[in-house]
């Protein structure tokens, strides 16, 4: 590319991240290119939004960063850069208006994906960006080229700097498969391994709860967990799989149960199956003569326990402690569960790992490979559901697209991808 040409950035991955980074590069006059490996850019983000698109989050600035555990400095550093009150208002410029709900979610009015992504995607073409579909990267080649799987065969794409997002690895149909980590360790980048996140994980259920139960919510219900020297209580519904336990109870606590499984080769939950009722009443509940009545018409009358719930504590409580209204009160406000493994990845919602941060210098630029940055799920952090993952990826996006600008406009052209 002739030196009198205007700087060309290339994206590859379409996401939110990826679209973030490329308004921002072209509002600082930068040409940009974006690649995805699908037929269409943002099929994850109007995945995520089919049930209502959850943008951000209303919470407080220090809540909000608190979610991201131990990574909460640095993605601090890109919220302050571009939050959650920044997220609204770049929707409502596009035309979107959004609220905040009753558990402080942040979504479009309509709740609706679909017209926030077409209106996105009309401006960043007005402005000039460029987007080429069906094309899978495979990595760089020996002169810092982009190469490319495409429908007419290998493809070669030369530019003078890349922002990489690939996503993570929880969603292989939409392109988010991982791929990406070998080539970059084959760079010398340091990646931590990629895990489920927000997932659920494995109990073994029976064959019997299995058949009659799997795909049943349990609700209300309280989860407790205590390990490492930490207690964790929260009230909220889950949901019995086929393999276990899944539903966003569970996703919210669900990086610390895997740490435990990874530690101790399990983890144990506690379930309240009777969240509205304290101990002592259940135990008078649960005295009461049950006559000719079976157990579980005795729990539905006297306790709220039926469905489900009766279920999972015929599952898990032994015979001779059903009888004992001590030992099932007991049980009914803190049943046992183990839990054996996470999930696989590709069903987690999130990924865990990636391209850690120590790697990124401010910019989310490769210390190591000048002119390649890294930005969204691909990076080493990950956080709850409830507007946190979006709002942390176009954040990253916004930054990196805006710091690959400059650093083009300074003169710098070319990707490093030999040390």
């Amino acid at each position: 590319m002739r030196s009198t040409e205007p700087p060309r950035l290339a994206i590859i991955g379409g996401g939110p991240a990826g679209l973030m980074a490329a308004e921002a590069a072209c509002a600082l006059g930068v040409a940009v290119d974006v690649f995805d490996a699908m037929g269409s850019v943002g099929r994850k983000f109007l995945v995520a939004g089919k049930g209502g698109l959850n943008l951000t989050h209303s919470e407080p600035f220090a809540p909000f960063v608190a979610r991201y555990a131990s990574r909460s400095v640095e993605v601090a550093t890109w919220l302050e850069r571009f939050g959650a009150d920044d997220l609204r208002a770049w929707s409502r410029a596009l035309g979107i208006e959004t609220f905040v709900g009753s558990s402080g979610r942040v979504f479009p009015h309509d709740l609706k994906a679909a017209p926030l992504l077409r209106r996105w995607l009309q401006r960043l073409r007005g402005d000039g960006v460029a987007f080429h579909v069906r094309r899978r990267w495979l990595g760089f080649d020996d002169g810092g080229g982009l190469r490319f799987d495409t429908p007419d065969g290998p493809a070669r794409v030369v530019a003078d700097a890349v922002v990489l997002a690939l996503g993570g690895a929880s969603w292989p149909v939409l392109g988010s498969d991982g791929a990406w980590v070998p080539e970059l360790e084959r760079l010398g980048v340091d990646v931590a391994p990629l895990r489920p996140a927000n997932c659920g994980f494995d109990v073994g259920w029976s064959a019997h709860l299995r058949a009659r139960f799997a795909g049943a919510p349990v609700k209300p219900v309280a989860l407790d967990w205590q390990g490492d020297g930490e207690r964790w209580h929260r009230q909220g519904e889950l949901v019995v799989s086929e393999h276990g336990l899944e539903g966003s109870l569970v996703y919210a606590v669900s990086a610390r149960l895997r740490e435990a499984i990874a530690r101790e080769g399990q983890a144990t939950i506690h379930l309240d199956l009777a969240p509205s009722r304290d101990a002592a009443r259940l135990l008078g509940d649960l005295s009461r003569p049950r006559g000719a009545r079976t157990l579980s018409e005795h729990l539905r009358r006297h306790a709220g326990i039926e469905g489900v719930k009766s279920a999972l504590l015929h599952e898990i409580v032994p015979r001779e402690q059903r009888d004992d209204p001590h030992a099932l009160a007991r049980a009914i406000k803190a049943l046992p569960i183990v839990l054996r493994h996470p999930r696989p990845l590709a069903e987690a919602i999130s990924t865990a790992g990636g391209v850690r941060l120590e790697a990124l210098d401010d910019g989310l630029m490769l210390r190591a490979r000048p002119g390649v940055f890294c930005v969204g799920e691909m990076l080493d952090w990950e956080a709850p559901t409830g507007g946190y993952l979006l709002t942390a990826a176009m954040a990253s996006g916004r930054i990196a697209g805006a710091a690959a600008a400059r650093h083009l406009r300074a003169g710098h052209r070319g990707i490093a991808t030999r040390t």
